[in-house]
């Protein structure tokens, strides 16, 4: 190519730059290379037009290369710096600042280039943080720009862009690029436009601000700050500026000092101002005024270290130790943040030493290692001597004592410290002597320091006998302390201590006290003494003000002895709330502090929290278990809550302490005493007995201590008198011989002793102070002892001289006061009684006790009493209704209404009594109520009402009745009429034998009673419940000691004769019975009794005869059609049955026996095989009737009967009936348990709801039951039978022999049918010989086969048995079974044709002899006998049995259409019954039988293992041969799918196939 060519290839390349066809550009520019490779424009457009193509490598190699061919042309370093510029390498960044700075030779003859590429350099040196190169190139560029005389306006922006560029790193900045810094600050400030100006003042400020980061820069600063303060002398920053170089500097002159004063006159508030006159105050020893001004400074300008260096020393000489260590630390952190550590070295060791110095002399353990650690950072601490002994005095501090002092005494004798700090060790040692030569010593050296002299003075206050007793040497050194440091609050201390207990100058001790805790606010000990001498000294409002100070000022947890010196003031003061604040506080200060425990529960208690209060003073217990105060105190507000037991329990842990403590014998006893009052009021006489006997002991016990005690004597006459209402013949009370003046230990007393000796307790407190309540209680006394005289029947002149003592006693009491309605009230009781008779002076005496105390209802009810007993019965029921407003829930005015309603014959009688017996236990409202309740139970017409419904069976009556009247008789014994009456009641609850004694006591009541109507009543009463608890010869006795001439008599004991067996006198007795029976009924009755004897008799037609006889009465008896329909049910006779059904409903109306009737209905049903329709009827009447709860049990106990495929739904009806009424506890689990073994349920699928958890509760709730027993051992085989289909461990073994054995022990125990109990006892025996059988433990099974057959050899079902154990045996042999073996089973299982079992075990038997054909036709011959039982179980188990023959030989490959077929059969007939999982599994391995392969075969196991409601038995059959399928397709992804599956639900057999088949793949 010629030269002209590569011309116009040039060319052609710029062109086709210019219109950005850049690859064309380098077309021709590689033209150009090829013939010339050193063209300099051909690489400078190949370095442009890579870089504009984005090829940065290419374009920095071309440039490069043109850059190496001609150095001085500036377009190939143009190039390259653009593309250095668009780069972002770190590379190219630092290759850029060498192609500005080429660029910057080859712009010398162009300045406005030049510059402009010095800006570029400047800002890159700048990004790259080249301090240094960016300040010289910028400074060059300055120059040249002066150079060409730029003006003054443009020189000084370069000058504040250079500020710009350096000023954010002047701590990093070498000495050189500071001064360029400076020199452009002082021109920028110089140069500016106008002066003064705001930017000129905010440079200004820069520039004193950047001065005063250079210490070495002092003189340039304060020129610069004088300079500022000439031209703005209004600005205070330069002083500022100033004043803190000079306090960081350490070099804090005069002149410093002139500065911060002026800056004071200019701000006032200035916060290096403030720190300047504290530094001042500091120098003049003015140290609170110090303090108080560095504090004042440093919440303006807390980054001064320095400033707290001087607040920290301030706080040193005011022994402010804690605050110093604080104020050292924020220097020592400040110290760090400034940086520079080498400069600032010197002042952060004087830090460490003064923190090192503050820390030790806080004097606290904790303290100590940090002191250590402290000293550890300051250089040379081993070789200076007061480090030495900084650190010594540390070791001591922390409880070492080792080799400092020798160390600091051996290289430094005649230093003042060592002396000190071997002092300070014999003193801690208790060395007095010693220390004492020691600190001498050490003053010696130097006697101006306090605190050797405060040492000195406290080892001659600890130092020997002589030195204690006079304390004058101590008291000249803690004086000549105090004088050489007023700040030593601890020398203040001991010179109260020295006033107050040497001295005894309180006054003078006080002012000591005072000014130290002045000087030391945490002195915990000079607070509380100054408080406390405040105290005596009678100055009670500076004591306070004192105590105020502190706690306001106190952290949470501090201050204890303030706190709880306050709070025991307002204790005292009876400022209970503020007691309780303060105590409170001091607790959180001390939690373990027993004593403040004791007061915070003192200060509970007298505001009334006795609950917060007894947690207070069992933790003072607690804490200190000596204190017999705080158990008290504990004790007696148990008392007081009605805690008895607690409180006995805390009364006897003090008398084990303290045998003859009062106070705790006495609350002993009122807490027995107590406890008997509650008893009595539940009518717990024989637990109040017991009680008042106790409470009697210890009262005694306190009585003998102390008989001089008035109240002692009081309650042993109150435990005494609460006899009175217990019966006469409870009452034995053992009391000590000293109560009753006699030598013996104990004697025993009689209720009349008792009280007599209850009121000589009462003489023998008056005589020791006669109070009116004593008076009163005597009284109430002798009252009580004539009323017992009186119904003892005693003399009635001693009842009369009884009764006017007890007058003349109330009055007594009335005279002293006669304000008091209690008195009055007794007054007018006992004046009201029928021995006095008073009846207007009673009425005086009530109505004086209302007018002293209106809201007074035991007076308006007495009062109301007063007129019933008079006949006004308005007047009475006006003032009942004055007591019931008065109080509603007080139970005696109820009473006193519900009597006035019974004689005027209201309806509301009955609910009157009833409320009585709700709102609390009378003996007059407990026999009201049960007689109402006993007489309309006695009335049947009343049945249907709703008065009957109401009052009867909604309000629970009868128990209620039953419970309220044992009450009664358990403290009235002798009432006939309340015994029969709860006879009458427990047998309405089937309390037989309770009712037996009831009537058994009336009995014994009316034995000698004239009225013979009311014994023979009671005697037929006896005679009945006799008969009910199966005593039949005692009830026959006490009938036969009657007339026999009523009916109801003669009906007892010929119900007697029949229990007991003698059915000749029973028929003979019936039968004079209905000679005299008068209606319809009762005759119906007799004739179907009689034909029940009949039928016992076996005398069927004679039975039928009397119950048709029974039918064609006027008013037949339901009981009597009943009665014909079982007979009917009995002996298998459907027309029968049905008739008297018909007959039945057409007399049995609503609900009336609903259950019985649908019992008989369903029974009916069943006998006409109409298995459906039992289901259906007992479904119908729970439909109308969902409350009734029998109704729910018998539908549970039908559906396994009759309809097991609807299990699930009969399990659930057991349920609801155990919700609904737990009386059908028993019953409904056992059938639960039932339905649920019928439904297949077991232990895996449901762990808390499954036929062995519910019939193990139905065995603890009714342990004697041989059904559930039995149901127990079934649902254990079904789970052994489930842990054998899963392989796994059996877990209940060796249960069949025990669990026989208790059936039979259980059924021994009952009287029961006996077709009930052969059927029972043969059931539980085959199911344990097939439970044996089935383990595999075919020895024991055959034994206890061949002992069934012997004591029963008629049992089809057991020769079955045992032939199929020892067909088992020949099998497990392996050989072919003869001929006339099969013969003979086949003939078995013909004998017992009825067993559907049978004929699957021969079928079993022939498939084992490969005998398909045979087993078959057994299998088809099962289904026919199930069929024909209508056995849906027994059909359902033999077509699927049927299947699974028919598919074992479709899988072994056997050529015959009807084997599948038959499988196909099977299953729809199956399918049929009920939805079959099985089936539907079986009909899915026909398929994969078939075809393995096909697509039906996989959606087929795909619905058996993905459809829910498939049991995993199944599903892992299914799961496993879908698994083979999908390997035989090779569906990898539905393979994963599967395992995914089989891994969730645990089936590790699935998963064990998967690695078989997957290693084979």
């Amino acid at each position: 190519m010629s030269n002209k060519e590569v011309k116009t290839a040039l060319k052609s390349a710029r062109e086709a730059i210019r219109n950005k066809e850049y690859k064309e550009a380098l077309k021709h520019c590689k033209a150009v290379l090829k013939q010339e490779k050193n063209n300099y424009n051909a690489w400078v457009f190949i370095g442009l037009a890579a870089a504009e193509l984005e090829q940065p490598d290419q374009a920095q190699g071309a440039y490069r290369k043109a850059t190496e061919l001609e150095p001085g042309q500036l377009l190939a370093w143009q190039g390259l710096a653009n593309l250095y510029e668009k780069s972002n390498q770190t590379d190219a960044k630092g290759d850029l600042a060498s192609v500005y700075q080429k660029l910057l030779e080859l712009y010398e003859s162009d300045k406005q280039k030049w510059c402009e590429v010095c800006k570029k350099l400047v800002e890159l040196y700048h990004q790259e943080k080249k301090h240094l190169e960016a300040a010289r190139t910028w400074h060059k560029l300055v120059k040249i720009k002066q150079e060409e005389g730029a003006d003054n306006a443009e020189l000084h922006q370069l000058w504040k862009r250079m500020i710009q560029l350096l000023a954010d790193s002047t701590q990093n900045q070498d000495n050189e690029t500071q001064q360029l810094l400076l020199t452009a600050f002082e021109h920028a400030v110089n140069s500016a436009d106008m002066i003064p100006s705001e930017d000129h003042q905010i440079l200004y400020r820069d520039f004193i601000q950047c001065l005063s980061k250079f210490p070495h820069e002092t003189a340039r600063l304060k020129k610069a700050c004088d300079d500022m303060m000439v031209l703005y002398p209004t600005l205070s920053y330069p002083l500022e500026v100033l004043c803190l170089h000079f306090i960081q500097s350490g070099t804090v002159t005069e002149e410093a000092l002139h500065f911060c004063c002026r800056l004071m006159e200019m701000d006032a508030s200035s916060g290096p101002g403030f720190i300047g006159l504290g530094i001042k105050s500091l120098q003049e020893k003015k140290y609170e005024e110090a303090a108080k001004h560095l504090s004042e400074g440093l919440q303006k300008t807390s980054q001064c270290p320095a400033a707290w260096y001087y607040l920290a020393e301030a706080q040193m000489k005011m022994q402010k130790y804690k605050e110093a260590v604080f104020s050292c630390n924020h220097a020592l952190k400040m110290l760090e943040q400034l940086g520079d550590p080498d400069a600032l070295l010197e002042q952060k060791n004087l830090a460490l030493r003064l923190k090192a110095e503050a820390l030790i002399k806080t004097l606290d353990a904790d303290m100590a290692e940090d002191a250590i650690s402290t000293l550890e950072q300051v250089p040379g601490v081993n070789s200076d001597p007061l480090l030495l002994a900084l650190k010594g005095r540390a070791y001591v501090n922390k409880g070492l004592i080792d080799q400092v002092a020798q160390q600091i005494m051996s290289s430094h004798p005649h230093v003042a410290e060592a002396h000190a700090l071997e002092g300070l060790i014999h003193y801690t040692q208790k060395n007095y002597q010693q220390a004492e030569k020691s600190f001498q010593s050490a003053i010696e050296r130097e006697a101006e320091v306090a605190e050797y002299h405060h040492y000195l003075g406290l080892t001659y206050w600890s130092m020997g006998e002589e030195t204690r007793k006079d304390k004058t040497k101590a008291l000249s050194q803690f004086l000549k302390a105090a004088k050489l440091d007023s700040y030593m609050g601890s020398v203040f201390c001991y010179l109260g201590h020295y006033y107050r207990d040497v001295a005894g100058d309180k006054n003078r001790a006080r002012g000591c006290y005072k000014k130290a805790f002045e000087l030391n606010q945490s002195d915990g000990e000079a607070g509380s003494a100054a408080v406390d001498l405040s105290m005596e000294l009678g100055d009670t409002e500076t004591a306070i003000a004192v105590l105020t100070s502190v706690t306001e000022k106190a952290s949470a947890g501090a201050a204890k002895w303030a706190w709880i010196r306050r709070g025991l003031y307002y204790l005292r003061a009876n400022q209970h709330s503020q007691a309780v604040a303060d105590l409170q506080a001091a607790l959180r200060a001390d939690p373990k502090d027993s004593n403040c425990w004791e007061s915070l529960g003192e200060a509970y208690l007298s505001r009334g929290g006795y609950t917060t209060a007894l947690k207070s003073f069992t933790k003072a217990s607690e804490l200190n278990p000596e204190s017999v105060y705080s158990i008290y105190q504990a004790a007696v507000i148990d008392q007081l809550l009605g805690r008895y037991k607690e409180a006995i329990a805390e009364y006897q842990k003090i008398l084990k302490k303290s045998k003859e403590y009062v106070s705790a014998l006495k609350g002993l006893g009122e807490c027995y005493l107590m406890v008997a009052r509650a008893a009595l009021a539940d009518y717990l006489d024989d637990k109040a007995l017991d009680c008042i006997e106790q409470s009697l002991e210890y009262f005694t016990q306190a009585a003998k201590c102390r008989p001089d005690i008035s109240c002692l004597w009081k309650l042993l006459g109150d435990a005494c008198t609460s006899v009175h209402v217990i019966s006469t013949s409870k009452v034995n009370v053992k009391v000590l011989g000293y109560l009753i003046g006699q030598k013996t230990d104990r004697q025993t007393l009689k209720k009349s002793e008792l009280l007599i000796l209850g009121g000589r307790c009462y003489g023998r407190a008056l005589k020791l102070m006669s109070l009116p309540n004593i008076w009163c209680d005597l009284g109430i006394n002798y009252y009580h002892q004539a009323q017992h005289l009186t119904a003892m029947g005693s003399d009635t002149n001693e009842i009369s001289e009884l009764l006017e003592k007890s007058v003349q006693c109330l009055k007594k009491a009335v005279r002293l006061d006669s304000k008091n309605y209690l008195y009055w009230n007794a007054l007018g009781v006992v004046a009201s009684c029928s021995a006095i008779g008073n009846y207007a002076l009673a009425q005086h005496c009530f109505i004086k006790s209302v007018q002293a105390e209106q809201i007074n209802v035991v007076a308006w009810t007495n009062l109301g009493v007063l007129y019933l007993v008079n006949g006004h019965i308005e007047q009475a029921h006006e003032a009942f209704k004055v007591a019931q407003s008065l109080e509603p829930s007080y139970l005696l005015c109820w009473i006193g209404q519900a009597f006035i309603a019974e004689s005027v014959g209201s309806y509301d009688t009955m609910d009157l009594f009833r409320h009585t017996t709700e709102l609390s236990m009378h003996t007059e409202g407990a026999k009201g109520y049960a007689h109402w309740v006993c007489s309309t139970l006695q009335d049947k017409s009343n049945r249907n009402s709703e008065l009957y419904q109401y009052n009867i069976i909604q309000m629970h009556a009868i128990p209620a009745a039953q419970v309220v009247l044992s009450k009664y008789t358990e403290r009235i014994q002798d009432d006939a009429s309340a015994f029969t009456m709860l006879g009458y009641l427990n047998e309405y609850l089937q309390l037989n034998k309770q009712a037996t004694g009831a009537y058994e006591r009336a009995v014994s009541l009316l034995k000698n009673s004239k009225d013979k109507e009311k014994w023979n009543i009671a005697m037929r009463n006896y005679g009945r419940s006799l008969c009910g608890i199966g005593q039949y010869d005692k009830a026959i006795q006490a009938y036969m000691s009657t007339c026999l001439s009523e009916f109801d008599d003669l009906v007892g004991i010929a119900l007697a004769y029949f229990r007991k067996g003698l059915l000749q006198e029973s028929i003979k007795a019936y039968e004079k019975a209905l000679s005299i029976a008068e209606s319809e009924h009762d005759k119906a009755d007799i004739l179907t009794a009689l034909a029940i004897i009949e039928y016992k008799q076996n005398n069927v037609d004679a039975a039928k005869t009397l119950l048709f006889k029974c039918s064609i009465l006027k008013e037949p008896s339901t009981e009597s059609l009943q009665a014909l329909c079982a007979l009917g049910l009995a002996k298998q006779d459907a027309t029968l049955a049905t008739a008297a059904l018909k007959e039945l409903l057409k007399h049995v109306k609503g609900k009336d026996h609903l259950y019985e009737r649908c019992l008989i209905i369903s029974a009916v049903y069943a006998l006409q095989g109409r298995n459906v329709g039992v289901q259906r009827q007992a479904s119908k009447a729970i439909h109308t009737n969902p409350d009734n709860s029998a109704l729910w049990s018998l539908l549970s106990r039908l559906v396994p009967l009759h309809t097991p495929q609807n299990a699930k739904g009969g399990a659930v009806a057991g349920s609801i009936a155990r919700i609904l009424d737990l009386n059908q506890g028993k019953k409904a689990l056992l059938n639960t348990a039932v339905n649920q073994l019928a439904a297949g349920c077991h232990l895996i699928e449901d762990e808390k709801n499954n036929p062995l958890k519910n019939i193990q509760k139905a065995i603890h709730l009714f342990p004697d039951d041989p059904a559930a027993w039995a149901v127990l051992m079934a649902a254990c085989h079904a789970e052994n039978t489930v842990v054998c289909l899963n392989n796994t461990q059996l877990r209940r073994t060796d249960l069949e022999t025990m669990l026989v054995a208790t059936v039979s022990a259980k059924i021994a125990g009952n009287n029961f049918p006996a077709n009930y109990i052969q059927a029972l006892e043969d059931w539980s025996l085959c199911q344990a010989i097939t439970g044996l059988k089935e383990m595999g433990r075919l020895t024991e099974a055959e034994a206890l086969c061949t002992k069934g057959l012997k004591s029963c050899p008629e049992q089809p079902a057991l020769f079955l048995l045992l032939r199929q154990i020892q067909c088992r045996q020949l099998l497990q042999s392996h050989k072919e079974l003869p001929d006339t073996v099969l013969e003979e089973l086949r003939k078995t299982v013909m004998t017992s044709g009825s067993s559907v079992a049978a004929w699957h075990w021969l079928a079993k038997v022939y498939e084992s002899q490969r005998m398909m054909v045979a087993a078959e036709m057994c299998y088809r011959k099962s289904l026919q006998l199930a069929s024909q039982q209508g056995n849906w179980h027994g059909k359902l188990s033999s077509l699927l049995r049927l299947a699974m023959l028919a598919l074992e030989i479709c899988m072994a490959n056997v050529s015959n259409d009807h084997w599948p077929s038959l499988v196909q059969e099977a299953t729809t007939e199956a399918l049929k019954l009920s939805f079959c999982p099985l089936a539907v599994l079986l009909r899915a391995l026909l398929q994969y039988s078939r075809k393995m392969g096909a697509r039906e075969t996989r959606r087929m196991l795909e619905k058996v293992v993905y459809q829910p409601g498939y049991p995993e038995t199944i599903v892992s059959v299914a799961r496993w041969y879908l698994l083979k399928h999908l390997y035989a397709k090779d569906d990898y992804e539905l393979i994963d799918v599967l395992i995914a599956n089989a891994k969730a639900n645990g089936d590790t057999r699935a998963l064990e196939l998967d690695k078989k088949l997957s290693a084979h793949s």
